[in-house]
């Protein structure tokens, strides 16, 4: 009975936790279908490859929103013209250099900007990479075909609110289609929350975290021992720096910052939002390089501090 009831708890916290970013993620996807036009993202977002990977890295700093809120934002982006090596970018880095995050760490590892600047400066190496090789391996975006008719037809319903100025459309009007466009996406992305959550919630209750931590002890397996434990327990970027500072006497700076860095970008809830919305071949080729490269970066960052 008791397994049960932790279970029952974890899922309702980790569900908890993350509806608020949703309902930011999907207004924001909202406002986005009625207002943003393909012409004025293709304005904003430079023409060159690298520029646009960095552009799309530096306004995931503005959006405070999760790993879970921010996959709507993204495909609708990406949907909207963004290229796909800028809205990947802006994706992977939106979770951990927003300023509430990043201010949650600060406070996490007692008042210190170093775990700070290299929980940010990780992030961001590791997103340019990624976005970098996707611009390469995937010329077209993989969104779901079912996904993206739908967002077809939404936009074609909204389209005579969000696009011809010339009409009597008032801004109320605008908005009322934002948010029509919001809760239909809201009740699309959530059941694979609730879904992600119960999986996530089952796996800690019935698999444990000390199996995983026992065997962390050798530089190059605590990692991934890290990486594996952040993907299980599948907590929100705001939350997970208070748990990793509870790890300070038992895992390295290189460690802990895998933990930070993968956790936010892949996890159980957000791989199953992925596969909502992109391609099951091009989400394994995306979780299989932010795992690799994450690895990579928490290893040089031991080797720095050493």
């Amino acid at each position: 009975m008791k397994p049960l009831l932790q279970l029952n708890t974890l899922f309702i916290s980790m569900v908890m936790e993350a509806i608020p970013f949703i309902l930011v993620g999907v207004i924001v996807s909202g406002l986005i279908q009625t207002f943003v036009t393909e012409k004025w993202i293709s304005r904003i977002v430079p023409g060159n490859r690298y520029f646009s990977i960095l552009f799309g890295c530096g306004i995931g700093a503005l959006f405070p929103s999760c790993e879970c809120g921010i996959v709507p934002i993204t495909r609708r982006l990406i949907g909207k013209g963004m290229p796909l090596h800028a809205g990947i970018a802006f994706m992977l880095t939106g979770p951990i250099i927003n300023p509430i995050v990043l201010f949650a760490t600060f406070i996490a590892f007692g008042n210190d900007w170093t775990m700070v600047a290299i929980r940010g400066g990780l992030a961001v190496v590791v997103a340019f990479v990624v976005a970098v090789v996707v611009s390469f391996l995937f010329k077209d975006a993989p969104i779901r075909r079912a996904e993206s008719e739908a967002a077809a037809q939404t936009a074609a319903a909204v389209e005579p609110i969000g696009r011809q100025e010339t009409t009597a459309a008032t801004a109320l009007q605008k908005c009322g289609g934002a948010m029509s466009h919001a809760i239909d996406e809201f009740f699309a992305v959530g059941k694979y929350l609730v879904l992600g959550a119960f999986v996530a919630a089952g796996m800690q209750t019935f698999l444990p975290t000390a199996h995983l931590l026992g065997i962390g002890h050798h530089p190059l397996a605590a990692s991934l021992v890290m990486m594996a434990f952040a993907y299980v327990i599948s907590l929100c970027s705001e939350a997970d720096a208070f748990i990793a500072s509870s790890f300070r006497s038992t895992f390295s700076t290189g460690a802990l910052s895998a933990f930070l860095v993968f956790g936010p970008m892949v996890d159980i809830k957000n791989t199953i939002m992925l596969l909502s919305a992109f391609r099951g071949k091009f989400v394994a080729v995306l979780i299989g390089l932010i795992a690799v490269l994450t690895w990579l970066g928490s290893l040089l960052v031991g080797w720095w501090l050493a």
